[in-house]
């Protein structure tokens, strides 16, 4: 038996804490579509760590409102009771303005009418962005109790709370806590 343990202890045990992080702790999460542009893109791979609480701007996996056998990865914007508004790409929660800096890159290309041009992938995308006359169109929530307002950062192309509705504390999965794929894009996200 000492034998047993000590060829094998070592690797049962870091087996045995693999198994037990990946069932109650973490998920690996595919990025499928282009609604995180350009903070996170097509194909990513992302880990997860399994929460149903989120703060603000954390990007989150979830099962979206009007189809839950759909996984979405969106940005946490409005929290539970919280008034969010959008004018002229401004965002204001409570009458307070909020910056959102993870935006600037597309509201700059925008701004430029650039944005287009990154999306030849997509003629749809392109038409939308040509046609636009803000990044973010104009809108007032009000966030229910234990609920969500939850947007993708590309805001044009994004089906997010503007179109799915809240999201309810049980639809959040996880929080997005590191960027695994590809490996030169490698990042941890606090």
């Amino acid at each position: 038996m000492k034998s047993f343990i000590k060829n094998w202890g070592l690797f049962l045990l870091v087996l045995a804490a693999f198994i037990i992080l990946r069932v109650y702790f973490l998920t690996p999460v595919s990025v499928k579509g282009h609604s995180m542009d350009p903070t996170l893109n097509d194909g990513q791979k992302l880990l997860t760590l399994k929460t149903q609480e989120a703060d603000r701007f954390d990007i989150i996996t979830l099962k979206e409102p009007d189809d839950l056998s759909k996984l979405a990865v969106k940005r946490v914007i409005g929290l539970p009771g919280e008034t969010v508004e959008m004018h002229d790409d401004q965002l204001t929660i409570d009458g307070k303005n909020v910056p959102e800096p993870y935006l600037e890159e597309y509201l700059t290309l925008f701004a430029a009418e650039n944005l287009a041009k990154v999306y030849e992938y997509n003629p749809d995308f392109q038409a939308i962005a040509e046609n636009a006359t803000n990044f973010t169109d104009d809108f007032t929530f009000t966030v229910p109790e234990d609920e969500y307002f939850v947007l993708g950062d590309n805001r044009l192309v994004s089906k997010d709370s503007r179109y799915f509705g809240f999201v309810k504390d049980s639809y959040v999965q996880g929080k997005v806590i590191w960027r695994y794929w590809p490996i030169n894009e490698m990042k941890i996200f606090n």
